[in-house]
């Protein structure tokens, strides 16, 4: 089986609309079409939002999202992962491993000395490969604004 990194193109939008419905809703989350229209624009466009998709056998399984952002510590810009999945029936194959690399590899390109996420304490499954990948550095902390 064959899987393959590439940048998000104009012709993935129902694909790529399918997986990151089906990721928030594994948050139990709900955006509304006006969000995800406007996350489609942002990755489509020169923001500074950026989008990969995992390809196994010919086939869309995963995608990631990324930002780069500046720091206060260092010179050059930190880059988070915002959002990873894969499809259920495609995990367990390298598939998430394979987008989290090549995320890596392109902020080492950009000339960033961090790459970091944030997930869900009760993710075990993804856990599992993150612990694997990177190591627990920070508690985070929120405060929801405007709701």
């Amino acid at each position: 089986m064959s899987l393959k990194i590439r940048p998000i193109m104009q012709t993935d939008k129902a694909r790529w609309l399918e997986l990151f419905k089906a990721y928030i809703k594994f948050y139990n989350s709900k955006l509304s079409d006006e969000q995800y229209e406007l996350t489609w624009t942002r990755l489509n466009s020169d923001y500074n939002m950026h989008g990969l998709l995992a390809e196994k056998d010919g086939q869309v399984v995963g995608l990631a999202h990324y930002i780069f952002r500046p720091d206060t510590w260092e010179v050059e810009d930190f880059c988070y992962l915002e959002d990873l999945f894969v499809d259920p029936k495609a995990r367990n194959s390298g598939v998430g491993r394979g987008l989290i690399n090549a995320v890596e590899q392109i902020a080492i390109e950009k000339g960033s000395k961090r790459l970091y996420w944030t997930t869900a304490e009760d993710n075990v499954v993804a856990r599992k490969l993150y612990d694997q990948l990177a190591v627990i550095d920070k508690v985070q902390y929120k405060i929801y604004l405007n709701q």
